[in-house]
Order: C-alpha cells, then structure tokens, then sequence
C-alpha cells in the first residue's frame, strides 16, 4: 500500500500535466455518458406568448397528443360510460321461495290453528316472493349513486343475455316491502296482513347481484382504449407564424412535434453527433474550471485530493439531473441544485463556489425544460445560498440559509408567473411543492460536508466554527497551562478577524488560525514571558542559543500536538508560519553583543518557515507582532500606538515576510488602520528594548 502510494505521488509530480488532463477527460466522459442522447428541440416557446423564431410548418405527418389532464378527463369520461354489471342469482331466489313456504306453514299452525283461510293468505304471501324475484331485487350500491337513494343505470346479465336498465325498474328490500304492504291492504278481510308482512320481510332479500370483477374488467377495457391523441398534422401545415400567439391549441402541436423529434428522431441526424455536441458543451465548461483553479486557487488545482472532490460534486450533481430527466420527474426542481454551492462553499470560497454552480447550472440548462427559466431561477438561487453562509458564525445560518433560498425560489417564481399570466389569479402556487422539497433536500449539504472532509483531507467552515469553541479541549488545556499564551492568542484573533474581515479572505479560518498559532508554549509555559511570574526568569540560566532553541521549539511542538489532537492542516499552517524564516533577534543581539568574535551559526536563531502563504497567514503573523509589541507602550495614546504599529508591520516588510502572499499595499494599510483602533484599548505594560532600530517588548524577543 506505501508502494503503491509513492509510485503514484511519483507520478502526479512528475507527470502532473497528464495527470490534470486525465482528470479532466475522466470527468467528461463519465458526464456525457450519462447525459441523455436524445436530440434537442431547438425551439423556445411558452403558451400565451408571441412566437417569436420563424414559421414552423410541420416537416411530417404526426398525430396532436392531449395533456395529461384532457387524458385524465377522458379516462374518468370512459369509465364512467361503463355501467354496472349486474346478474340474477337464481339460487337465492329458490332458496328463498322454499324457506317462505316453511315458515309460513310453521307460524301458521302456531298462531292460526282451524282457521280456514290458510290458502287464501298463503297465496298472497308466495304472489308477492315470486313477483318480487321474478322483478328482481337489488342493493343500490353507493359508488354509481349521484346521490342518496338516487337510482342509475345498469347491465343485468340473465341466461348469457345482457340488458341495460335503470334501478328504478327493479325492487330493492324497502321498496318491496312498501308495495307488499300498500297491495295487502287492499285485501279483503281473509288477509292476516301483519302476519304475512312479517313473513315476507325475513325473505326478501337481494337477488340481482353487483359482478365487482366483470365491471371492473370492463372499465380497465374502456381506459385502455381510451386514445393519447385527438387529430392529425399533416406534412407541409402551418403550426404557427412568425408573431404569432402561442395559443393553446396550437402549444399542444408544438409539444406533440417536440416529442416525435426529441422520442423518434424522425429528424435527420445522429446519436454520435448528439454526443460529440455534449463532449464540445460539457468539456468547454468543464475546462473554463480547470483554467480559472489554475489561475486564481493554484493550491486546488495542485492538489489533487481537493480537485477531485470538486470534480466528484460537480459530476455527481450532473448524474442526479441526468436520472431525473430518464425517470421522467414530475418536475425537474425537486433536484437540490442549492447543494453544490452550499458544499463548495463551506469546504472552499464563495468565488470557486459561485463559478462552479454557474457552470454546472449552465450545462444542465442544455438538458432539461425551458432552459432559460431554469437558470434563472439556479443562478438566483445559488447566489443567495453563498451569500446567506459568507460568515458563518452560528449554525442557526443554515436554517436561515434555507429560508432565504426558499425565499429566493418564491419570489422568482411569482416574478416569472406574472410575466406569464398577466394575472394573479392564475398564478398556479401549487408549483412551488418542488422548490419547497428542494430546500429540505438541500440541507443534505451539512451532513455530506462531514463525510467529503473525512475522505478528501479538507476542512469546512462547520469544524472551523467547532474548532473556534473556547470550550474545545485543547483550547481549555492551553487556558490551563499557559494563561498569558491563551490571552494573547484571544487578543490576537480579535485582531486578525478584524483585519482579514475588511481586506476579504476567511475570517472564521484566520480567527480559529489565532487561537491555535501558540499552542506549542504548552509544553514549556514559564520560558515565554507572558506567563512568567514576576519573581525569576529561567533564561537566566540558559546560554543564548539554549534559550533561542527553545522559544523556536514552540513551533514545532505546536504542529505536533495539532497533529496528534487531529487539528486540520488549514489550522497548523498558522502554527508553522507566524514567524515565518525570522529570528530571535533579542537572543540574537545579545550573543553578538556578549560574544563579538566567536563564530556561531546564525540559523540557531532563525525560525525554519516557511512564511505565510496566504492573506489569512500573513495577516495573523502581522496581528501576532503588533499585539505583543503594543504590551510595552507604559502610557498608550493614539501617537504612540501609530508609531508603533507603522514600525511593526514596516519591520516584517523589510523581513520579505509578505511576499507569498496576495496581501496588496492597500490592505497593508487598511490592516494598520484596524490594528491602531483596536489596539486602543489595551494597556498592559511590557519590558521595552532596542532591536534593529526598533523598540519591540521583551515577548517579541523571546519569539522572533
């Protein structure tokens, strides 16, 4: 595994040119495969609007398809043309008969015994059981009733014969008992009518049956054969003029002649020039995003960990488009666009962030509906997402963040609805379900940071923010073991945060930066005067080079107790360069002062680097400096602290300890201005000396 890891740095070093366009290809390839290879309609149009390109008269025959909803309207049209199958049951009819003719003889005897009209009233009762199943008695049924008790129309099924009448015409159990009751009154007196009514209401009971399976069978029938079209274009007609109004009738020709070219490919061409054409997009756009990380993030663009996550995100966004649009999505929007920048953000800038949604967004405005719209509503989208995260101090910003973005989606909507409509009242809000959904998706982002950091080695604005806790454990340990260090490193981050704020770069990183810069001082807390006791100083019985190792050593005691307690290398590079290649200059001094003619080699006192390589370093470096140094001022006013910031931040230009870094002349000043102001407030006094021409306090001895 180490073998194979040296081969391939050796690789990425010496061919890292090849290795870049490997990259490159990689990543195109994998998005153009995916990308669907369906020609595109080249047309724009939008219902209601003028047509504004030339007159598009039909190249072919095709057939007009209806929408979705004149489908669906047709299909409940067709089902609702089935009617109800019904059959008669004979044998519940036959069941029934007899059991009338039972009980009628049992209750008779029991209640009417001698009586001489049993005949009479038996004739009645089995008249009106037979009249009644020969009719036919059914059970309304709920589903086919436009309202209660309504009757409808229906299929009765008897002997293989099918006939279609209404409900009405046959009994149901309540209408048969009203009839049996309003004929046995007009009866004469022989007529046990109570007797009977009892009778024949346990044996009324349905015998044209609801066939559930043979309605149902027929219905799917009628849907199925319900046609997706509704008229013919001929070869040669004019669909519509050039200023025409795309009116509804003539959307639906367009949308039918869109389909054939894109589904059928009826249009001369070819799959393999539709590829090539996406090789050409996708690469130009792909490639304009190795050029600008190679011309404004060189750090990115030569680590290759970091360019291919940032490759990974931008093909992974791209195969999330391309399957929404081979699954045929509801809507294109529910795909969280809003994550690329949120992720690219917090783990890099907003500039790389901003440049990679534009571009991802624009690639993908040549797959999916209405192009045009579509940008507009990513572009503002993302935009408001970098910007809502630009200092992200608490995480209740993401919350925030996914409002406004939500917001954004909103208000954009409406904005483009407006212009559609012309009305308020045929705004359709329902279409803002996916925007909503894309939001909450988006969130994803957080979670996703985590695991790209483990993997890629990168560090987001959420561990920054987390590492920046005051409670975080080596923070505490610092406070613990060395106070004045963790004073200082809190006066410094107040500085440097100011700074680095007004200028532009990463506040969050530069303060979280401060507050590491010094850790090494734990391991030896007392050599370093900010935690020294008034009574004694252990360099006084040290020799000059035993004292000056040891004040350079915090350095690397500070990048090893970073990097055993996991700390990012984002943050260690604060510790290694906020001395940059300087020296302790009051060890320095002082051995040439006692010891003129012995020879000695000058980098027992200089710090091994590298110096800052960045705004953010450098700036802290500068905040380091001027704090320390401001210690010394007995009496503090604005005079002094302006004397002495000018000759701090003079001093470490003449060192050439800024030149790696983007630190203009302009933000030189604008960073003195800030220091001067905040520096009004402190008061502590330090032991003054003289040290190339410049008074710096004794702190500044024992680090630089």
């Amino acid at each position: 595994m180490i073998i194979n890891s040296k081969i391939l740095r050796f690789f990425r070093v010496k061919y890292a040119d090849t290795y870049h366009i490997i990259m490159l290809l990689s990543c195109i390839m994998v998005v153009v495969l995916i990308l669907p290879k369906e020609k595109r309609f080249k047309y724009e149009y939008e219902k209601g609007k003028v047509w504004m390109h030339s007159d598009l008269v039909s190249p072919f025959n095709f057939a007009i398809e209806k929408t979705p909803k004149e489908i669906t309207a047709d299909k409940k049209d067709a089902i609702d043309a089935v009617l109800p199958v019904y059959k008669f049951a004979d044998r519940i009819t036959a069941i029934e008969q007899e059991a009338f003719k039972i009980d009628f003889d049992t209750k008779w005897k029991a209640k009417f015994q001698g009586n001489n009209s049993r005949s009479k009233n038996f004739k009645a009762g089995i008249d009106l059981i037979d009249e009644f199943y020969k009719k036919g008695i059914i059970e309304l049924n709920n589903h086919y009733q436009k309202k209660k008790n309504a009757d409808y129309y229906l299929t009765i099924v008897q002997n293989n014969v099918a006939t279609n009448v209404n409900s009405s015409a046959l009994y149901t159990p309540s209408r048969a008992l009203d009839y049996a009751k309003a004929k046995l009154n007009k009866a004469n007196d022989d007529i046990e009518q109570g007797f009977l009514l009892d009778i024949i209401q346990d044996h009324v009971q349905p015998n044209v049956i609801f066939d559930e399976n043979l309605t149902q069978k027929l219905e799917r029938e009628s849907e199925e054969s319900v046609s997706l079209y509704k008229g013919m274009v001929q070869k040669g007609e004019l669909i519509v003029a050039k200023n025409d109004v795309v009116t509804d009738d003539v959307y639906k020709k367009i949308e039918s002649l869109r389909k054939e070219y894109e589904q059928t490919g009826l249009f001369s061409g070819k799959r393999e020039i539709v590829a090539l054409g996406q090789v050409i997009v996708v690469g130009i756009s792909l490639s304009l995003l190795i050029i600008f990380l190679y011309l404004f993030r060189k750090d990115i663009y030569n680590d290759y960990r970091q360019l291919s996550l940032i490759l990974i995100i931008v093909t992974g966004m791209l195969v999330a488009l391309s399957w929404a649009i081979k699954i045929e999505l509801p809507s294109i929007y529910y795909i969280p666009y809003c994550i690329v920048p949120i992720i690219i953000r917090l783990l890099f800038d907003a500039r790389l962030a901003l440049n990679i949604h534009i571009l991802v967004v624009l690639i993908a405005g040549f797959f999916v509906p209405n192009g045009f719209e579509f940008t507009f509503f990513q572009i503002t989208a993302g935009m408001t997402a970098i910007y809502s995260i630009q200092n992200l101090l608490r995480r209740s910003q993401y919350l925030v963040s996914a409002f406004l973005i939500l917001l954004t989606y909103l208000v954009c909507f409406a904005g483009v609805s407006f212009i559609h409509e012309g009305n308020f009242s045929k705004v359709e809000w329902i279409h803002v379900a996916p925007f909503v959904l894309s939001v909450l998706l988006s969130l994803l982002a957080y979670p996703m940071i985590y695991l790209f950091e483990k993997l890629f080695g990168v560090t987001s604005d959420i561990t920054l923010m987390e590492l920046s806790n005051t409670n975080n454990p080596l923070l505490r340990e610092l406070a613990f073991k060395a106070p004045g260090t963790f004073q200082h490193s809190m006066q410094v981050a107040n500085l440097a945060e100011a700074a680095i704020y007004k200028i532009g770069g990463n506040a969050l990183l530069v303060r979280t930066g401060a507050l590491y810069h010094d850790i090494g001082k734990m391991r030896a807390p007392n050599y370093f005067i900010e935690n020294q006791k008034k009574t004694g100083n252990p360099h006084d019985e040290l020799t000059y080079e035993e004292s000056a190792r040891i004040i350079i050593r915090h350095v690397t005691d500070g990048v090893e107790i970073a990097q055993k307690n996991r700390i990012p290398d984002a943050v260690i590079d604060f510790i290694r360069t906020h001395h940059g290649n300087t020296r302790v200059d009051y060890f320095y001094q002082s051995f040439l002062k006692n010891f003129p003619d012995r020879i000695f080699d000058e980098q027992v006192f200089r710090y091994p680097g590298p110096i800052p390589f960045s705004k953010e370093t450098g700036v802290l470096m500068l905040a380091d400096s001027v704090e320390a140094a401001s210690r010394t001022l007995k009496d503090p006013d604005a005079r002094s602290i302006d004397i002495l910031v000018e000759k701090i931040i003079n001093y470490k230009l003449e060192q050439q300890q800024l030149i790696n870094t983007d630190i203009t002349l302009k933000d030189i000043e604008t960073i003195k201005q800030i220091f001067k102001q905040m520096l009004m407030s402190i008061y502590h006094v330090r032991v003054e000396y003289q040290s190339a021409g410049i008074k710096l306090p004794e702190k500044e001895a024992l680090e630089s």
